[in-house]
């Protein structure tokens, strides 16, 4: 076994510090550097030098990079130590920083085209009788394996084809191209004529992607494509002041609320309200969490790994001393950058996200199988046990077809492994690879713009992000005839399902993490209220069944019933809850203000994809119904939701 101790000479400080270690050798490094006040400084003198390199380097032209024969190299080791000490480390630091610096230079201003190219230099290296004293041999190491070990960080050969493979692109996308991003095309759903279709069935989604994406395009100035606005999504963005379940058997709690639609006064508007239990201080179980970290070339910019890294430490930040956390990393390839790490050892875990360097190419599929198997050696039973993936999403090598990711993922999750995909960055952002990941994976999904959304997602909502309450959790509501004439659900397009899926337990549906909230808004046309139904895809019936129909007396006043079906985390069998709704005929001013507020986002996401049901929607009707919605807003979400609202208008074209 590997015992070396490492001092302020060792070269592989230096290449640590510059970032040219990955893997468990980089891991060891971050962890005695984390243990040794002295290798620390060592490491921030050097970062230092490189940086001031960098700063000077960037006001110089760019040098032409030519292929060089490199010099016979000499090396004069000390006796009596096991590792090579190099007296002029400072200067092969230096060097190797220049050289770091004029790469990073000549990749920034290469474009942003992926593309990798090798270059074949001749390099002759000196044989070199390297002393048998200088290995001091462990017990557990022969004189051979520890020679080995120093020929490899001095000598590599004495002769050979040195193929050097530089990746051309490693920065990012300039911040306006946003010419390679991913979106899955969604309709919207029409009306639903109550006669031919009294069932809706839809999985439960708790998503919020698609709300920060898109305040990332309006904060750069710029609407957001049609197909990035998921209104389910917007509205799931915020948090309702619903009810906990009060029943210890069950997982989560339903509040149904009826009011006007506020763009389509004489329509209705039914919001369906679902809370999961929440955790006290302590309550949740063990996590076994590893990191799945993208550090491919395409993630060289601000909002992507420098990100993920702060992203990952304030999450380890709210973890506890029996929690675990690995870290895998994956490129061209992937690898195992921290064991499994309890939770306590944050200098070590935070040593280890701060090693890392993005270069190569995108095989995500590699990296996905390294990290769910890391999850299951370190299992906890009746636990938390999930993978956390953080990427663009551009999987670009090995299995990159999305229904192959999304088959391998279904084949990981019945694992007992859950996952959580979170989206970074800009450019070639792969939204709906990402969620049909986080789908597939028995898991939720989110987009992290800033470290204010990643302290939303990590900090604030922590257990619901890691612990679920429920899984497969799917919807079904049953619209009586009597009071009902049509519906549509707003949102939900990518998560419907057949009216048979609803008590079949072998189809996916939701999940809902610790203390959640899941809204779902339906418009509803009300028995003889005048409407076209555009969108329906059905003609007006001739004659059509109303009220005629027989139905007891003790139902007929009921507008909807809401059947609620879900599994609970551990298991495969679920179970069936329902709830009744009556209208009581509210208007929509006398509405709950998360009625208000929901209905606004609504609205808001209507405007942005042009919908034709918008109604009598407009920008600033949607403030106004906001501001009526705003309630407390200790957070400030609500206040920051209308100032988006804003930017969206100013950015429509007259």
């Amino acid at each position: 076994m590997n015992t070396l101790k490492f001092d302020a000479d060792d070269p592989r400080v230096t290449a640590y510090a510059l970032g040219e270690l990955d893997g468990p050798e980089a891991a060891t490094v971050a962890a005695a550097v984390a243990a040794d006040p002295e290798l620390q400084a060592v490491v921030d003198d050097v970062r230092a030098m490189a940086g001031t390199l960098a700063s000077a380097l960037a006001e110089e032209a760019l040098p032409t990079v030519k292929p060089i024969a490199l010099p016979r190299q000499e090396v004069y080791p000390l006796s009596g130590r096991k590792v090579v000490r190099f007296p002029y480390y400072w200067v092969s630091g230096s060097i190797a920083a220049a050289f770091a610096v004029l790469f990073a230079v000549y990749e920034r201003n290469s474009g942003y085209e992926m593309e990798e190219k090798s270059v074949a230099y001749d390099v002759e290296f000196a044989e070199v009788a390297l002393p048998e004293a200088m290995f001091a041999v462990d017990a557990e190491e022969t004189p051979a394996e520890a020679e080995g070990l120093v020929r490899k960080q001095v000598a590599p050969s004495k002769s050979m084809r040195y193929a050097a493979t530089a990746p051309m692109m490693m920065s990012a996308p300039p911040d306006d191209f946003v010419g390679t991003e991913g979106y899955a095309p969604t309709v919207e759903a029409g009306w639903q004529r109550v006669g031919d279709h009294p069932l809706s069935t839809f999985a439960i989604d708790v998503d919020s992607a698609s709300y920060a994406n898109v305040r990332r395009f309006l904060n750069r100035g710029e609407l957001p494509p049609v197909d990035a606005v998921r209104v389910e999504e917007l509205i799931n963005a915020f948090t309702y002041d619903y009810t906990t379940p009060d029943d210890e058997d069950r997982p989560f709690a339903a509040q149904l609320e009826v009011g006007s639609a506020p763009w389509a006064p004489e329509h209705r508007l039914v919001r369906i309200g679902l809370k999961g239990r929440e955790f006290a201080t302590g309550e949740r179980a063990a996590a076994n969490l590893v990191f799945l970290l993208d550090v491919s070339g395409s993630m060289n910019a601000p909002q992507k790994l420098p990100l993920v890294k702060e992203a990952m430490r304030m999450l380890v930040g709210k973890l506890r001393a029996d929690d675990r956390v690995a870290i895998v990393t994956y490129a061209g390839a992937s690898g195992l950058a921290l064991p499994s790490t309890a939770a306590d050892r944050r200098r070590t875990i935070y040593a280890a996200l701060d090693a890392l360097q993005p270069n190569g190419a995108t095989n995500g599929a590699m990296g996905i199988e390294l990290a769910y198997d890391i999850a299951r050696a370190n299992f906890v039973e009746r636990g938390i046990n999930r993978v956390i993936l953080c990427t663009d999403g551009d999987f670009n090598v090995g299995t990159t077809n999305e229904g192959d990711l999304g088959r391998l993922i279904t084949e990981k999750a019945k694992s007992g492994v859950f996952l959580t995909a979170l989206g970074f960055g800009m450019g070639n952002y792969q939204d709906a690879t990402l969620e049909q990941l986080a789908d597939k994976g028995n898991g939720n999904y989110g987009y992290i713009d800033s470290a204010r959304e990643a302290r939303r997602l990590l900090v604030e909502e922590v257990d619901g992000t890691l612990a679920t309450i429920a899984k497969d959790v799917k919807i079904q509501v049953e619209f009586n005839p009597v009071q009902v004439a049509a519906y549509r659900l707003i949102g939900y397009e990518n998560r419907l399902l057949a009216k048979e899926d609803f008590n079949n337990d072998r189809k996916d549906g939701g999940e809902i993490g610790a203390g959640h909230t899941v809204t779902a808004l339906y418009e509803i046309v009300p028995v003889g209220v005048a409407s076209d139904l555009r969108g329906s895809g059905v003609d007006e019936l001739r004659y059509a069944a109303t009220t005629d129909r027989a139905f007891p007396a003790e139902v007929s006043h009921e507008m909807l019933t809401v059947k609620v079906r879900a599994k609970l985390p551990d298991g495969d069998v679920s179970r069936r809850w329902e709830f009744t709704l009556i209208d009581q005929g509210t208007a929509f001013a006398a509405t709950t203000p998360d009625f208000k507020f929901a209905s606004a986002v609504a609205a808001f996401g209507m405007l942005l994809r042009d919908s034709s049901f918008r109604g009598t929607a407009t920008w600033a009707r949607v403030v106004a119904w906001a501001e009526a919605g705003v309630g407390r807003d200790e957070s400030g979400y609500r206040r920051e939701f209308m100032e988006l609202v804003r930017q969206a208008e100013a950015l429509m074209p007259r």
